[in-house]
């Protein structure tokens, strides 16, 4: 029998193609976005400026790239102007050549991605208002390689009412399966409140939409092989009145639907399927199997019995609700490799092949890895961490014959550089995401941990001003905790430019992993259940301790900023007496009776999470501010009601409190629905609140 606590590699020879690539991989540059140009070299690091709020809210030079499978294209999205997107698609064997631009007047350009090997999905936004609903309307359609025909998944069709027409806009159609064995067609489900999850078969070329499948209301979250098969979905339902998700599966021998694991919402704890495998029998799901951390198992239908872990790391989680793990599979449903969380979603190998070429690209591309001292929040045992340091190198697409990669390298410091790897083992520069930020200007961030006044450990990032501009401290500091709450940070290049551009400006920056964060395992996620404004913001208190007692941090200059639940933190911060802070910021922070009545309007929601919300009503107390707040929301925000910010500043000019309020025009809640000037006018006020408007003379 095999030993199932190890991974089993594929039974294919692997090694037959790119044997010795490794240390053949060699670099060279082409460059393909003009504007990327080549950083200067970091020699007079004195006379480096401090970048400026544009140069990290403009759009990136190029972002979002990837090749065909057939390998004969590349696309991304590019920006000449620093403000509109549009999509680049340039030829493979041919990248220093013009590419093809593809362009739009009235909407902006998020994703793009090949469908098919000539046919490109793109996600779009732009501001959508249907009676007294204002919004964003945020959708996927489906063009050529030239942007010459353009089509959405489903034909549109118009609701009865402006409620139905703004939610059928929102929702009208979602991928279900890209069907990469069938030339011309994708699995589509009808997110449309008549189309009641309807599975249809569309044609990219013709528009055709047959339906395969009918939908229900009872089901969701429907997923296929990858021969384009429904296998399973989640059935939500009541039980003695309480809300449960059911996992259904089609069994393989029969094709009869059977329920195999049923959980309730207020137990959070259902397992999810993964994805399916050559053997009908057997499935991968992520599971929490009697532990702290969730694991990639294997599932035997017929037994109905969780295997053995395939993985499952004993520090970290493999995935969360909102963090489903990205799977990697071989056409023929070889599992090649899959994420998992530790400081950033980082690759597990089991392809042998792709694994060699990932160490690779990472020696050719210089990344160097430390140790870090870690602390197992659930546990309490010590061990060390080996983890990449600054920047990491990771395979985002490859073409299905390996004859071409796309490599990304990136990290806190380091925006994203792109490059085409060829079978030859070359490695080609293919542009930068935002070669005006010269590293030397940028801050260095670490993964740290810290214990809370109970004990917990905390982890968090911790990002330090460039010491050759500010010296080693200390410095005037930030703390900026997460939005969510069920949410957490990555060691990554934080598309907001919140870290960064602080820590250019001299301070520095503290991202704590509060209790109720997801990701680093479930004591963590479960202890900040209820203790909103309570032992939830004392671990932001506590990071903010921990900075002075590593000398990192003055005390006399610290400030508190977040936005979403970290907004609400920061309402918090201004209202709790223990003298921490010399200001706060809150950017659409809401107050706990929203979060409340927003989660107890759902009916899933208020057994899922509404037992997880209680404690300090910021709103109610903000007679109690102590500090200058600086409130700022978007007008099109549809997560985070713009009223709460509203009333929380007429309550402080009731009150006399020292207040700066901004509504920013035709912003949602989402960093997608920002624009590069919305993003840019948040940086320079929060900049202009910090120097001017924080404690008498600024931090």
């Amino acid at each position: 029998m095999r030993d199932r606590s190890k991974p089993r590699r594929s039974k294919r020879n692997l090694g037959e193609i790119w044997a010795n690539a490794v240390p053949r991989i060699t670099l060279s540059a082409v460059l393909i976005v003009a504007a990327a140009a080549s950083p200067p070299p970091a020699g007079a690091r004195a006379e480096t400026p401090v970048p400026a709020a544009r140069e990290f809210a403009r759009a990136p030079a190029i972002s979002d790239v990837s090749i065909s499978r057939d390998g004969k294209h590349i696309v991304a999205l590019t920006s000449a102007d620093g403000d509109q997107a549009t999509i680049s698609v340039w030829r493979t064997d041919a990248p220093e050549q013009k590419p093809t631009i593809i362009g739009s007047t009235h909407m902006r350009f998020l994703k793009v991605a090949f469908l098919k090997d000539d046919r490109l999905l793109v996600t779009a936004i732009q501001t959508l208002t249907i009676g007294t609903m204002r919004g964003h309307l945020s959708k996927q359609y489906i063009t050529d390689l030239r942007g010459e025909k353009w089509s959405t998944l489903l034909p549109e069709s118009g609701g009865s009412n402006s409620d139905q027409d703004y939610y059928d806009s929102l929702t009208s159609a979602s991928i279900i399966s890209e069907l990469p064995l069938d030339k011309e067609n994708v699995l589509v489900e009808d997110n449309r409140a008549a189309g009641r999850g309807d599975i249809y078969r569309v044609n990219v070329y013709t528009g055709r939409a047959e339906r395969v499948d009918h939908g229900s209301s009872k089901f969701g979250d429907v997923q296929a092989d990858l021969k384009g098969e429904v296998r399973a979905r989640v059935e939500v339902g009541f039980q003695d009145g309480k809300a449960y998700f059911a996992q259904w599966i089609k069994n393989p021998a029969t094709g009869a639907w059977e329920e195999h694991f049923r959980s309730y919402a207020k137990d959070r704890t259902a397992p999810s399927v993964a994805a399916f495998t050559k053997d009908p029998n057997i499935i991968y799901i992520v599971a929490r199997q009697n532990g702290d951390k969730s694991g990639f198992y294997e599932y035997d239908i017929a037994q109905r019995k969780i295997l053995e872990p395939v993985f499952a790391h004993k520090l970290f989680d493999v995935g969360y609700s909102f963090a489903p793990p990205t799977v990697r599979q071989s056409d023929d449903g070889d599992l090649q490799g899959f994420s998992y969380l530790a400081d950033k979603p980082r690759d597990y190998w089991l392809d042998d092949k792709l694994k060699s070429l990932a160490d690779g690209v990472k020696k050719a591309l210089g990344v160097k890895t430390g140790q870090v001292a870690w602390t197992d929040p659930a546990t309490g045992d010590k061990t060390r961490l080996t983890l990449s340091e600054g920047a990491d190198a990771t395979l985002e697409s490859w073409s299905k014959d390996l004859r071409y990669a796309i490599v990304e390298k990136s990290g806190p410091q380091f925006p994203a550089e792109y490059y085409l790897l060829s079978d030859q083992g070359k490695l080609t520069l293919l542009g930068r995401a935002r070669p005006w930020l010269r590293p030397e200007s940028l801050g260095h961030t670490r993964l740290v941990q810290y214990a809370a006044r109970d004990g917990l450990m905390i982890p968090a990032f911790l990002t330090t001003p460039p010491e050759a501009r500010y010296g080693a401290g200390p410095h005037p500091a930030i703390i900026l905790p997460h939005g969510g709450p069920w949410a957490r940070d990555v060691m990554d290049w934080d598309p907001s430019g919140w870290p960064q551009y602080l820590a250019a400006h001299g301070y520095v920056v503290l991202q704590p992993e509060f209790r109720g964060s997801q990701g680093w395992g479930e004591k963590l996620w479960r202890a900040g259940d209820r203790e909103w404004g309570g032992k939830m913001q004392d671990d932001n208190d506590d990071g903010a301790r921990w900075l002075v007692d590593q000398k990192l941090a003055d005390p006399k200059r610290m400030a508190l900023f977040g936005y979403s639940y970290g907004g609400y933190a920061a309402l918090v911060a201004a209202i709790r007496p223990n003298g921490l802070y010399q200001c706060s910021i809150s950017g659409a922070g809401g107050s706990i009776a929203s979060f409340k009545r927003g989660t107890s309007e759902n009916r899933i929601l208020r057994e899922l999470q509404r037992p997880s919300v209680d404690g300090l009503d910021a709103i109610q107390q903000a007679g109690e501010v102590k500090i200058p707040v600086f409130l700022y929301h978007g007008d099109r925000d549809r997560t985070v009601d713009i009223k709460d910010s509203r009333a929380f500043a007429d309550r402080l000019k009731t009150a006399g409190k020292p207040y700066k309020y901004l509504e920013i025009k035709d912003m949602g809640h989402p960093y997608v629905t920002w624009t590069p000037a919305m993003a840019e006018q948040q940086l320079t006020e929060i900049d202009g609140f910090l120097r001017n408007d924080c404690r008498p003379g600024g931090l």
